[in-house]
């Protein structure tokens, strides 16, 4: 088929238009920016995903991928539409829909000038009703034509994880595929597209696709703010989190808790604002989200947790050196949307600390958040060589090598993400852990 993904220089969009293009359709990856464009027209993403620029190199070699500005001539070559803009929250949590809402008649536009039949797709993260009262009347007003009839419309959300997006694009059995459709037409022509996927396909309404998102988000975000309150409380009480986690497991009930790891709370483009939009949703309806809003507090606050273990174990942090690995919101990207890491860091800056950092892949970004707060390093020996205390925010698998630390001045170790296995490390080491009662000499 022939494909266009309507803001494909972003995560979703760009995963998206590659992965299409992989499977040997034909992509219109268009976009607003033209340095973008051009990157992406040499083989250069502008987002970090495990092996996407391999996958593009390939699609692009193949022609299979046609980076673009031009949206209106690319829907009028197309059989499906793909909208992948962005959608993020409003100061109050709501969601922002003017970049979908603009999309759509554009599209609409564009449609004018096309006689058959074609699939407008939904992808970006949208509230329920948002398909059927904003993007289906803008598409029939700007193109005076009638969805059903001329055109089809669908909503199939994304279940990319960050740093596993290309993975769960091309073997999504995990996360299965959802196709909320208009009518039975419109899923029919999307339905081609997924087919051939290694997944369970679910057709549905327009409105009950949108929900699943948000409901999947919300239900994993709670099983992380519920993680690290039961760990602030094991810490408190003197107990390992670590011991109960093992043993919440044994229950098949439960299950492996693949969300269940305490830490220092999550973040990205879409636990915050996909919590965030549904709960503010859920009072715009007259319904009070308790659970919802308690995952929200709960996260807000873990930040501090281990910005307090820190005070704890080195002190008033006042002209301390604190080393910071990990800046990006989860290992695998360059994303610090909401990362925890931009609270602790500015708890230690407020605190008086001088911290230096080290990501494998987000220090360009943090340099726009920070400026020249804090010292970018990089290499993590570098961070943590002549820090008063190592702490540990993003679970890179390179942290977990305790080889890394055996230089260190202080020995000190304070590990926000339970990575290490204090028994390997080196000797008179002293480890610190979220979660974790006692501190251990080795």
């Amino acid at each position: 088929m022939k494909i266009t993904i309507v803001g494909g220089t972003g995560y979703v969009g760009l995963t998206t238009a590659v992965g299409l293009a992989s499977k040997g359709h034909l992509v219109f990856c268009v976009g607003r920016t033209k340095e973008k464009l051009e990157k992406i027209s040499r083989g250069i993403p502008i987002i970090y995903e495990d092996r996407l620029d391999e996958l593009l190199k390939s699609v692009l070699k193949k022609g299979k991928l046609i980076p673009t500005i031009d949206l209106t001539r690319s829907v009028q070559k197309s059989d499906v539409s793909f909208i992948c803009v962005g959608t993020p929250s409003r100061q109050d949590g709501s969601i922002d829909l003017t970049q979908v809402e603009e999309v759509a008649k554009k599209i609409g536009k564009a449609l004018t000038g096309r006689k058959e039949y074609c699939v407008i797709t939904v992808k970006s993260t949208v509230i329920p009703g948002t398909t059927e009262k904003l993007v289906l009347p803008a598409l029939e007003s700007f193109s005076k034509k009638r969805a059903g009839k001329d055109f089809g419309v669908c909503m199939t959300p994304e279940f990319l994880r960050e740093g596993h997006a290309v993975k769960d694009f091309l073997f999504p059995k995990d996360q299965g595929i959802v196709i909320g459709e208009f009518d039975r037409k419109s899923g029919a022509v999307l339905y081609e597209i997924y087919k051939d996927f290694d997944a369970k396909i679910l057709r549905t309404d327009i409105r009950a696709a949108e929900m699943i998102k948000y409901a999947r988000n919300s239900y994993l975000a709670k099983d992380v703010s519920f993680a690290n309150e039961i760990s602030n409380i094991c810490q408190e009480l003197g107990v390992d989190y670590l011991d109960v986690k093992t043993g919440m497991e044994l229950d098949s009930r439960i299950g492996t808790g693949r969300f269940l790891s305490a830490g220092v709370g999550f973040g990205g483009s879409c636990f915050p604002k996909d919590v965030n939009a549904l709960v503010a949703k859920a009072k715009e309806i007259g319904t009070k989200p308790r659970i919802l809003e308690a995952t929200l507090e709960v996260n807000e606050a873990q930040p501090a947790t281990l910005i307090k273990l820190t005070k704890q174990v080195i002190g008033e942090l006042k002209g301390k050196k604190i080393g910071v690995l990990g800046l990006a919101f989860k290992p695998g990207t360059d994303d610090m949307r909401e990362a925890p890491a931009i609270k602790v860091i500015n708890g230690f800056l407020l605190e008086g600390a001088e911290v230096s950092a080290y990501d494998p892949e987000a220090l360009d970004n943090a340099r726009r958040i920070f400026g020249n707060k804090i010292v970018y390093v990089s290499k993590a020996k570098q961070a943590i060589a002549s820090a008063d205390a190592c702490v540990i925010v993003t679970e890179w698998p390179e942290f977990a090598d305790s080889r890394l630390y055996s230089k260190m001045r202080s020995k000190i170790i304070i590990d926000g993400r339970r990575l290490l296995d204090p028994g390997l490390l080196p000797a008179d080491f002293t480890y610190h852990a979220i979660g974790f009662p006692k501190p251990i000499k080795t």
